[in-house]
């Protein structure tokens, strides 16, 4: 299957998490979260995304026995078998193998409670690994391009990715310590 969109990731994420939900709803929760401001997700691609996961035999909808205005009865959406799969999937994906900075990581942060525990500490196990590969092949380009003897506005192309770089990678491994203490009050 292809990869989800930021969209449907979202979407899929909302849906899973209140078991059934309109769009209404879900543009609700979206407002409330701020993912319009970090996850680009508008009101009309809201809609155009539940047709979409729709298509896909994602989600499913069913007619809801409430209504709450003078609009026409809201359709409700629910995660399909094979929905929850494609969701578990795409928040292994974003979670080991996301670039260093971009909202896909955030998308799968904000679904942690889809997957197992284990799951998401060997995800971000891989993540922390991607991290340090990328991290010591920019520190190999500064170190073949002059290193600490280039000028200011060249050693900061290289020092600002391996500081954002290098705070990532503590993010990383505070959130599997936090995920490992869970899991140990647990048992």
């Amino acid at each position: 299957m292809n990869p989800l969109s930021n969209v449907e990731f979202t979407l899929l994420q909302i849906i899973a998490e209140c078991k059934q939900a309109s769009g209404y709803d879900i543009n609700k929760l979206i407002d409330q979260r701020g993912y319009r401001e970090w996850a680009n997700i508008g009101t009309t691609s809201v809609y155009a995304g539940l047709k979409k996961l729709n298509d896909k035999g994602l989600i499913a909808h069913e007619e809801s026995g409430e209504k709450s205005g003078k609009g026409p009865m809201p359709t409700r959406f629910v995660m399909t078998g094979k929905g929850i799969g494609a969701l578990r999937d795409e928040v292994i994906s974003s979670l080991s193998s996301s670039r260093e900075r971009d909202n896909r990581f955030d998308l799968g942060l904000a679904a942690l409670p889809v997957v197992k525990k284990d799951e998401a500490i060997e995800a971000l196990h891989k993540r922390l690994d991607f991290l340090g590969e990328s991290l010591n092949h920019l520190r190999q380009m500064y170190e073949s391009q002059g290193g600490a003897h280039l000028p200011l506005h060249a050693r900061a192309l290289f020092l600002h990715p391996v500081s954002l770089i290098e705070s990532e990678q503590a993010f990383v491994s505070n959130i599997i310590h936090e995920l490992l203490g869970e899991t140990k009050e647990h048992e």
